[in-house]
């Protein structure tokens, strides 16, 4: 379905829904955008299309006959139209909140929150608090007193590989190894794409070293090559993706970035920097509490010309390989 015509539909439905009294034909060609500008056959043809569309959607489209009026009118009874009272447990509601964050990554954003939509309109908060953690695929964050799950799927692998899972396709990319600069290339069988501590890998079979390895995403370079039909990946009965990743691949040290911040901009980045300093010609500098240098260089790359890393030399080296990766 074409853009303008979702808006279009869309714009009928809120209009059928808005109106307190049946509207004629005529009143909703000129109410709604996308009908103004067609001829009178066109329009009816059209109008008629859109009726039948959304009706078969499950969207119910009343026709009033006023024996004081020669056209009949339409709307939408709020009644009629509206979801039943759905009852979901917290665990189903984080789930379908976390679901809905993780496609907004993968190209499915707007499915997603029409979703989402249609599900706060009944009632259900998707994005309620959870009491416990639900293991292995989700990280959480505390603010404002609750625990609120986030999913950070920053890392420009992820789309690729995630619909290379769905699709159980082979993979080419290149990796740099924990610890070093040095950058290989890759062929691996993708099993699945899993969240650790906030990082997300990707665990599979890897041809080149012909045993299940795990990468870990923030370290693939480049772009990532889909290779081979789809359905050629098998996935072993009983493979325990968060095992594979449930060990520590390296330090978890927390460390300091000193980063040059432009006056008055990041006012978030000063709120989490250990100190700030006062400077001059335009610029502060902060102190800002690390653990890994790829994760920083991504939040430091998206704050673009309003902040440079000084140090240290590994994280100063990732945010120029992100930005060199950008403009190419």
């Amino acid at each position: 379905m074409s853009r303008r015509k979702t808006e279009r539909l869309l714009n009928l439905v809120i209009c059928l829904l808005a109106t307190r009294r049946p509207l004629s034909a005529e009143q909703i060609r000129q109410a709604v955008p996308g009908y103004d500008r067609d001829g009178d056959e066109a329009f009816q043809r059209m109008f008629e299309r859109d009726k039948n569309e959304l009706r078969e959607i499950g969207i119910p489209i009343d026709v009033v006959r006023d024996p004081w009026e020669d056209e009949p009118g339409y709307r939408i009874e709020r009644e009629s139209y509206e979801l039943p009272e759905i009852t979901l447990e917290p665990d189903e509601a984080a789930v379908l909140g976390l679901a809905a964050q993780v496609w907004q990554r993968a190209s499915l954003a707007e499915a997603a929150s029409g979703a989402l939509l249609k599900l706060r309109a009944g009632g259900v908060a998707t994005d309620r608090p959870v009491g416990a953690s639900m293991g292995g695929v989700m990280g959480g964050v505390m603010g404002g007193g609750a625990l609120e799950l986030r999913v950070d799927t920053r890392d420009p692998a992820f789309p690729a590989l995630w619909d290379a899972v769905r699709d159980r396709r082979v993979v080419r990319f290149d990796y740099r190894s924990a610890g070093s600069e040095s950058v290989h290339a890759r062929t691996v069988e993708p099993w699945g794409v899993v969240s650790r501590n906030g990082r997300w890998y990707v665990a599979g079979f890897d041809r080149d070293r012909q045993a299940p390895r795990v990468f870990r995403l923030s370290r693939v370079t480049g772009q990532v090559t889909v290779m081979g039909r789809p359905g050629a990946v098998e996935v072993p009965e009983g493979v325990d993706l968060r095992g594979m990743v449930g060990f520590p691949d390296d330090s978890t040290d927390e460390r300091v970035a000193v980063v040059r911040v432009r006056q008055g901009t990041c006012e978030g980045l000063r709120q989490l920097a250990s100190a700030v300093r006062t400077g001059d010609g335009g610029w502060d500098e902060a102190d800002l509490p690390f653990t890994d240098p790829e994760r920083l260089a991504g939040w430091m790359a998206s704050l673009g010309a309003d902040v440079e890393v000084v140090e240290p030399p590994d994280a100063r080296e990732a945010v120029i390989r992100r930005l060199k990766g950008a403009m190419a």
